[in-house]
């Protein structure tokens, strides 16, 4: 399943980032079940674990690395 990292902002509409969270392909809902904006910063999967991801939402981690082979 393919994947993708959305960023949630501590307001909506704002320049900070609060977290990132895990989005499956095709879904507008984080696998935390958090509503983001979908036109905020994304980053590819493959950014989970690294610096670029970072604060990342613990759930979503959780959740990612149960889907991932």
């Amino acid at each position: 399943m393919e994947h993708r990292i959305l960023a949630e902002m501590t307001e909506p509409g704002g320049s900070t980032l609060k977290e990132w969270h895990m989005v499956r392909a095709g879904q507008s809902v984080s696998m935390c079940g958090r509503e983001l904006d979908m036109s905020r910063d994304q980053l590819p999967a493959d950014a989970w674990g690294t610096e670029r991801a970072r604060p990342f939402c613990h759930t979503c981690g959780a959740l990612f690395l149960r889907e991932v082979p």
